[in-house]
């Protein structure tokens, strides 16, 4: 016979034995009224005897003979005894007793010298802060549910660790073109002395793949002119970013001034949604409906020479009442009719900045939930940290691919030759 048989039979006994040693476990926590979870739970407590178990078959290794072993008399170096010390796990605090030997060259790994946490709680802590937690309520979220006492010096020492890879991620190198940029502005509470408004500014963009890629995130400082905004595309174009076929905003003051500056075939698009919606702020609300109603076949109009006939009537009808509005879509103008030369796969997905409106709704919960931060660097770690955490699953990655393969088809046409693959 050969020896396949008693290969497969090996795991399966020690699945068996593993389920009998847990039903034990369990029964026997049962019987002596012993909680499951908790503290001085069973999870607690064999979490204490796995971690103990490694870290004396570290110490074997390092020693290179089992406890109480002959072979180890005389050896130069032996076991020494323990000391207790507290980690912070997923399941709260557990006391364990480390090994030590003589010559005190044992450097445990599992729980390496000087940490108080184990991997898991790091990534808890930083999961709470994404979703918008001050630093007591997650101490107190840890204390409540796993009795943990986590400090909140310890809690914003843990938060602080990102920001190493903030910076990296800030930094990284881009691709060389990309069909689509979407730039937005969230405003923040800081303290600077008193607290104010300060906006924090997203750059997305759409990959020649039809992925969303967060560029970076900037702190302005109230100045939106052309200076800051040429910053920060420089930038961008310093990182491999040579090329981008068209940029939506909201209308930011300089902005258009400073792409052409950096990017000068670049198309600037303004939001149609905000523009409408900076429409409504200058009339009465019983006359939304009929506004909305009246500009509709101005921003829908098959070309450019359409929609000046039809703004012309609704200056008309509009005009003596609201000519504020008037003025504001004059001043937009050249940055509105520039989707009106392409067809509706495009003008779909460049009329709104309703593309990156997702990405905002997932910082603004995670600000405001915040209030006011001290320090710029305070606010600008919790929006890096709520943008880490879209899209944990992946499922908005492909719905993202799929809503933009019309799309780009229709670019790689009207932008021929500039949209070629990342990198390339």
């Amino acid at each position: 016979m050969t020896s396949e048989p008693e290969s497969v039979a090996e795991p399966v006994g020690v699945a068996a034995s593993d389920e009998q040693l847990i039903e034990m476990l369990v029964d026997r926590a049962r019987s002596e009224g012993m909680q499951l979870t908790g503290v001085g739970g069973l999870l607690q407590q064999l979490t204490k005897r796995v971690l103990e178990s490694a870290l004396e078959g570290e110490i074997t290794d390092h020693l290179g003979y089992d406890k109480h072993d002959p072979a180890g008399k005389n050896s130069g170096n032996s076991r020494n005894g323990t000391r207790s010390k507290t980690v912070l796990t997923d399941v709260g605090p557990v006391k364990v007793k480390v090994p030590r030997d003589v010559q005190g060259s044992f450097e445990p790994q599992i729980v390496k010298k000087r940490q108080r946490r184990l991997t898991g709680v790091d990534e808890m802590v930083l999961s709470l802060s994404a979703k918008g937690l001050t630093h007591g309520e997650i101490s107190a979220h840890l204390a409540e549910i796993y009795g943990a006492e986590v400090s909140k010096q310890t809690i914003s020492t843990i938060t602080d660790q990102v920001m190493d890879g903030m910076a990296e991620w800030q930094n990284r190198p881009l691709d060389r073109v990309y069909p689509v940029l979407f730039v937005d502005a969230i405003n923040v509470k800081i303290r600077d002395g008193k607290v104010a408004n300060r906006p924090v500014y997203v750059v997305m963009a759409v990959t020649v793949e039809g992925t969303r890629d967060i560029l970076g995130i900037w702190a302005g400082d109230g100045g939106e002119g052309a200076k800051y905004w040429l910053q920060v595309f420089t930038e961008l174009k310093n990182r491999g970013l040579d090329d981008v076929l068209m940029l939506v905003c909201d209308g930011l003051k300089g902005l258009p001034d400073a792409v052409e500056a950096v990017w000068p075939r670049t198309i600037v698009q303004t939001c149609i949604v905000h523009l409408l919606r900076n429409s409504f702020r200058y009339a009465a609300r019983q006359d939304w409906d009929k506004i909305a109603k009246a500009l509709k076949p101005v921003y829908t109009a098959p070309n450019e020479n359409a929609a000046a006939e039809r703004f012309s009537e609704f200056q008309d009808a509009w005009g003596k009442k609201y000519p504020a509005i008037i003025n504001l879509w004059e001043n937009a103008w050249s940055e509105f009719v520039p989707f009106l030369s392409f067809d509706v796969e495009i003008r779909t997905v460049i009329c709104s900045t309703n593309a990156i409106e997702s990405v905002n709704a997932r910082i603004r919960k995670a600000v405001r939930a915040r209030g006011h931060f001290p320090t710029e660097a305070a606010a600008l770690k919790c929006v890096y940290l709520a943008l880490m955490s879209l899209d944990p699953t992946g499922k908005g990655r492909k719905r993202w691919t799929m809503r933009w393969k019309a799309p780009l088809n229709a670019f790689q046409i009207a932008f021929e030759g500039r949209l070629t693959p990342a990198n390339n």
